[in-house]
């Protein structure tokens, strides 16, 4: 029975060769050996790449005739292997299987991404919080049908993911409410990890407690500052919580439905967030980068840094307004250890400036020409600057 690349490369007009034949040498100028490998990034692709090869074969490009040009043998080898790439190029999915013979598979493209979340591959996703906090609700939105792994910190999700124990991380950026998540931002820098993906979450807080524990039988409540005005209404006090899904463990706590549901708790009322318009935006980070397009909306995520001096904020954002790419998040970060040791008029020893790291979103692909250029614009006179990711942007209802 033929296999799926045989009858593929035939339908092209690429005869085979098989290496055991003995003819395989007699062709040996216009053919190339191939052998397979395991790449060592297989477990990431497996899921959308299983196509059986034969593992040993030759192809066997066109003879280019020597009386048709007077090319040299190494220019003929050339065109051959122009060919053979092309080939390649054209068909990734055919030739970067685990047991195909290219050795490295390629980055995924966001079309590629969708796929896996249409199919509901069994992703391993990693989020920080137990089980029916809001980021297991944002890691299954992100990946439906996925394996959500809950971890005890946010450096536990990234060195999950840096470690290949698990596919992805699902973690919070910034609410619409609390703002930004800044240990976030600090651990983008200092992980090795991509931006694939982001997803917006509507936040819908529920006041829990036991089943036998009624409104005005509660005095303090476990809870997010974003409850802080209902609860004070309620005569409520609230004790600070970040983890709204591990405080609903214990009586008297502010968490999710699904909270509810899991631990077994009564919700006295829902809704209940100081604000209805309460939006969590989430950041899907992976070991590898995606392929940006121009076919969907995209963002673009960046961090830079600057000299001081006048102005110099105004120049970097201007690559940007110039060129009629809107900006859709700033952020400013210390950067730590490098203060400048400029001293002031005073001589009092301290620091004049402190440094800061420039986090920016922004409205465009890195396959779009005008982010290439305001991003070769920028290096121009930042002292540092790192991209991200670019990604597909979440424009969908939260």
């Amino acid at each position: 029975m033929m296999l799926k690349v045989e009858i593929y490369l035939q339908n092209l007009g690429v005869p085979l060769v098989y290496a055991s034949h003995a003819s395989a040498r007699s062709h040996a100028p216009s053919t190339m050996a191939a052998t397979t490998s395991r790449s060592p990034l297989a477990p990431l692709y497996s899921q959308i790449q299983n196509p059986k090869t034969n593992p040993f074969f030759t192809l066997k490009l066109p003879k280019i005739s020597r009386h048709a040009c007077s090319c040299t043998r190494s220019s003929r080898r050339k065109i051959q292997a122009i060919e053979l790439q092309k080939i390649i190029e054209d068909n990734p999915y055919e030739f970067n299987s685990k047991d195909s013979p290219t050795s490295l598979p390629r980055p995924l493209t966001s079309a590629q991404l969708s796929n896996l979340t249409s199919e509901g591959s069994r992703l391993r996703v990693a989020y920080q919080g137990v089980r029916g906090a809001y980021s297991e609700s944002a890691a299954e939105k992100a990946y439906p049908n996925c394996e959500a792994v809950p971890c005890e910190q946010f450096d536990t999700a990234f060195e999950a993911v840096e470690r290949w124990l698990v596919d992805r991380a699902v973690l919070p950026i910034e609410n619409s409410l609390g703002g930004s998540i800044h240990r976030n931002y600090d651990l983008l820098l200092r992980h090795r990890l991509h931006i694939v993906g982001e997803v917006k979450l509507a936040i819908r807080h529920c006041l829990l407690a036991n089943h036998d524990v009624k409104v005005e039988e509660l005095k303090r409540v476990l809870s997010h500052p974003q409850c802080e005005n209902t609860l004070t209404q309620l005569g409520l006090v609230r004790e600070a919580v970040d983890d709204t899904a591990g405080a609903a463990k214990d009586a008297g706590a502010v968490a999710s439905m699904t909270a509810a549901k899991i631990y077994g708790l009564n919700v006295l009322a829902e809704d209940i967030q100081d604000d209805s318009d309460n939006v969590t935006r989430f950041l899907m980070l992976a070991r590898e980068p995606i392929i940006p397009g121009t076919d969907k909306p995209f963002k673009t995520s960046i961090v830079f840094s600057l000299e001081e001096g006048p102005g110099m904020l105004f120049k970097a954002l201007a690559v940007f307004a110039m060129r009629n790419i809107n900006l859709t998040k700033i952020e400013s970060r210390p950067l730590p250890k490098r203060a400048l040791q400029t001293p002031d008029e005073n001589a009092t020893g301290f620091p004049k400036y402190f440094p800061y790291l420039f986090y920016v979103d922004f409205e465009a692909s890195m396959a779009d020409e005008r982010a290439q250029n305001a991003l070769g614009h920028l290096k121009e006179f930042a002292t540092f600057m790192r991209v991200l990711g670019s990604y597909p942007a979440d424009n969908g209802l939260p």
